[in-house]
């Protein structure tokens, strides 16, 4: 069975990607699991803008800091980050990975403002990643901001990290626009090789005992399926760059669906989370057994067939799906 897909203008022996989570992703151990399990290829854990800035802060502070003091000034400087979060740490994982793998390294660059992070992009193809995805994780609060200037922001970004790199770069972006369509288009314009579809905001909580904001992750779930689902099935064929889906899928007919409505890979995290690595090479397995029941002998036949260009009601996509969906519900009868 022939399960190869061309992503971000790389070709990839199947959908199967494994999608940005560090639980996943930070050990390398965890990598060759992965490309044994089956990864066609393996988005890594992000590197945060925040932790770029971070890092520039206290190097700026530890050279000026003292340089009045005697030679022993030079022990001012920071020790090397041993994590993760650090930034030469981070590239270090890239070679790395790239190193132990055969299987493309996609880089993950988060942040929102325009400014030197953005230079990172440079250093992580310089670190032989294959690609970067680029997470514009942003909830603007600034009442005065306009939604054509929050569009014009995420373009700012993309434009600044396309210039920093030659390898391609992914958009993985947020479904709130008020018009979604325009802004892929805009996306791509401005150089955009693929869109990941979509971001899932991880909304705070309220500890009433300790009265304290705290974060609060949930795995997705089966459901969070369907918005990107739609809009897959909306921009298919539309638009030049590759289609991601994210969020929600954990079996194999919830890649099959992805790919019918247009999507070139399918990212997988949570349900690898819930049910480990080898839950993988399972979706794998099921996914050729549906497709040799059903007679497809490659994915270039399934891939947009159900897609809003091919459906034979292409409104079902809009408001028709929404009217038939509250028309045709039924509740329990009253006990």
């Amino acid at each position: 069975m022939n399960l190869t897909t061309q992503y971000l203008g790389l070709t990839l022996k199947s959908p199967l990607v494994v999608g940005a989570a560090a639980p996943l992703t930070e050990d390398l151990a965890n990598i060759r699991a992965l490309e044994d399990a089956g990864a066609a290829a393996i988005v890594l854990h992000s590197l945060f803008e925040e932790q770029i800035r971070r890092e520039r802060l206290e190097l700026h502070h530890h050279m000026e800091h003292g340089t009045e003091s005697f030679a022993e000034a030079l022990t001012y400087f920071p020790e090397p980050d041993v994590f993760h979060v650090g930034t030469d740490a981070y590239l270090d994982h890239i070679r790395q990975a790239k190193a132990m793998v055969d299987v493309p390294i996609i880089a993950s660059l988060n942040g929102v403002n325009i400014g030197g992070w953005t230079d990172y992009a440079r250093q992580i193809e310089a670190a032989g990643a294959d690609a970067i995805e680029l997470n514009i994780y942003w909830i603007p609060t600034d009442f005065d901001m306009s939604g054509t200037e929050v569009e014009q922001h995420y373009i700012e970004v993309l434009q600044a990290v396309k210039a920093a790199a030659q390898i391609p770069v992914a958009v993985k972006l947020s479904p709130y626009f008020s018009n979604m369509a325009n802004m892929a288009k805009r996306l791509c314009d401005a150089g955009a090789n693929g869109l990941v579809l979509f971001n899932r905001f991880y909304e705070p909580d309220i500890d009433i005992e300790a009265l304290e904001v705290t974060p609060n992750l949930i795995l997705s779930a089966p459901g969070d399926m369907r918005l990107p689902l739609n809009w897959i099935g909306i921009l298919y064929g539309r638009l030049p760059a590759s289609l991601a889906a994210t969020s929600g899928i954990s079996k194999a007919e919830d890649v099959v669906k992805m790919l019918m409505a247009g999507a070139d890979v399918t990212m997988v995290v949570a349900t690898l989370l819930r049910h480990g690595i080898g839950h993988l090479t399972t979706i794998e397995s099921n996914l050729v057994t549906w497709l040799q029941e059903h007679e497809y002998d490659s994915l270039d036949t399934l891939r947009g067939s159900m897609s809003q260009l091919s459906c034979p009601d292409p409104s079902e996509f809009e408001r028709v799906q929404y009217m038939q969906a509250i028309q045709t519900y039924h509740p329990l009868a009253a006990i």
